[in-house]
């Protein structure tokens, strides 16, 4: 067995699969604590996208009974555990890694139920790879009486501080940022999970490559007034959004003008103007100067243009692989300061109780 706390330097593998359902992110990342500064290199990445059938599966997770889900549960362990293990022996990096911290897939998220669930067995993960894995990051937090999310801002704290904010531009925008020397964070508003609904169903396509297709629409301004008026955008954080959310508040709003023939275009042209106000109006209210911006809508030309317009920041976009993978490595992170046990959790974020060390480790 590993002693975490004898390492000099600690090879970790992190994994996450986000709300949009576009694939499975896997960052292999080296870290060393110097003079109490964490620092991290960032040595093997692969992004995979999934299948048809399994994003069928984990798109359906939502409405499946407790017999289904624990297949499902099981089976997309084995699907991470033989993804990892392919991974390592395709970068020979086997001898290198010395812990794997998994997300997993959010299926439920319904923290003021004490509800958040996240798939992926960590017992057949750690016997395909024969590696320690942390996962189930989420449930204790919950408990606590907090948001179960976002954990990102732990890594922002110790390995991005010199931003004022790092944000993500994921399924949904989320950020952190420094207030009065505690570390804030919440979800601001849905980003790609809408416009990439919109793209498969109606397009056959994944995304809105660019932005290229919504930059040719007009602004619906019912819909914009409509989405901008939601309830949610008037509560103070700590507060994070789930697919549960969207279905019951954000689509509904969206889908009647989808489905009275209103172009698309218009409609997810509208959508990004409600997005990106949001996020314009937290980065002003809060006099942020320089934010970090990850996730895959960094790539939407349209969308930071629309974005530079409204704030006043300095929108600074790094290399493409922390734009994809800085989620994955942050788990990963986040997975090494379980087993050093350390802090991973900051209730300033999450409006827990108290600070907490989040997820469960098995042992291959």
């Amino acid at each position: 067995m590993v002693s975490f706390k004898s390492l000099k330097k600690v090879g970790v593998i992190g994994l996450m699969s986000g709300t949009s359902l576009d694939g499975l992110d896997l960052c292999f990342a080296e870290f060393e604590k110097k003079n109490e500064c964490w620092t991290f290199a960032i040595k093997a990445t692969k992004g995979l996208d999934y299948s048809l059938e399994w994003r069928n599966r984990l798109n359906q997770a939502f409405y499946s009974n407790d017999k289904d889900l624990r297949e499902l549960e099981e089976d997309y362990g084995t699907f991470l555990g033989q993804e990892t293990a392919v991974f390592m022996n395709e970068e020979g990096i086997f001898d290198q890694v010395h812990l794997i911290a998994s997300h997993g897939h959010t299926i439920f998220h319904e923290p003021e139920k004490g509800i958040t669930v996240q798939i992926g067995d960590a017992d057949k993960i750690a016997k395909l790879t024969q590696k320690t894995v942390v996962n189930n990051f989420r449930i204790k937090d919950v408990q606590l009486g907090g948001q179960g999310a976002p954990l990102v801002p732990v890594g922002d704290a110790y390995l991005f501080s010199e931003f004022d904010a790092c944000l993500n531009l994921g399924g949904i925008a989320n950020i952190s940022y420094l207030q009065n020397g505690q570390r804030i964070a919440f979800d601001i508003s849905p980003c790609n999970l809408p416009l990439n609904k919109i793209m498969r169903e109606h397009f056959s396509k994944e995304f809105d490559e660019d932005g290229q297709l919504s930059r040719t629409g007009k602004c619906i301004d019912e819909l914009l007034d409509a989405l901008d008026n939601l309830a949610y955008y008037k509560m103070a954080a700590p507060k994070s959004l789930a697919v549960e959310w969207l279905n019951e508040q954000f689509y509904p709003n969206v889908n009647l003008y989808v489905n009275n023939d209103f172009p698309l275009q218009d409609v997810m042209h509208t959508i990004i103007q409600h997005e990106t106000s949001q996020i314009a109006q937290v980065l002003n209210n809060n006099e942020i100067r320089s934010v970090l911006v990850t996730g895959g809508g960094a790539y939407s030309s349209f969308f930071i243009e629309e974005l530079m317009k409204k704030s006043n920041a300095d929108i600074i976009k790094p290399t493409d692989q922390l734009i994809e993978f800085k989620e994955a490595l942050i788990f990963g992170f986040l997975g090494l300061l379980n087993v050093l046990g350390q802090v991973n959790t900051f209730k300033s974020v999450t409006g827990a109780s108290h600070d907490s060390v989040g997820g469960y480790v098995t042992y291959p």
